[in-house]
């Protein structure tokens, strides 16, 4: 069985984030499935998808450590031939990732304790994105 399901945010961008568990297990729920896997898959190349325990510690040290590795103040290519601003988004984007993949075991996530799912737009400006959920299983 495929099962397809769409979570749409209104973000503010600059890594905004949002935790996106309980909308990923409400699809579950949906679905109907009770062994296989949940993808989930933003269509954008500023935004991303991970695991991270949603906590403000951790989520400042998330962007802190985003920050030394891309900062948003550095000359990128991306911003000379474009004019936007956002060539950091790119490459934030580009190191985490567009999907992720959790299996299904049980009808339930198979997510750690203190892991949850992690939506983060890095884009320089608000935008509406529609992060698309797959459910494939029995």
């Amino acid at each position: 069985m495929v099962f397809h399901s769409e979570i749409e945010l209104s973000t503010r961008g600059n890594a905004d984030t949002h935790d996106l568990t309980q909308q990923a297990q409400q699809a579950l729920e949906r679905s109907a499935v009770r062994q296989g896997l949940l993808t989930l898959f933003t269509p954008s190349s500023t935004s991303a998808l991970t695991t991270i325990e949603f906590e403000s510690g951790a989520l400042q040290d998330l962007r802190r450590a985003l920050d030394e590795i891309a900062p948003p103040d550095r000359d990128y290519r991306h911003n000379l031939r474009w004019g936007d601003g956002n060539g950091h988004a790119h490459l934030r984007a580009a190191l985490l990732g567009p999907s992720l993949t959790i299996p299904i075991v049980e009808g339930r996530l198979t997510l750690g304790t203190w892991q949850q799912i992690l939506f983060i737009d890095f884009d320089v400006r608000p935008r509406l994105r529609r992060i698309q959920v797959q459910i494939v299983g029995e």
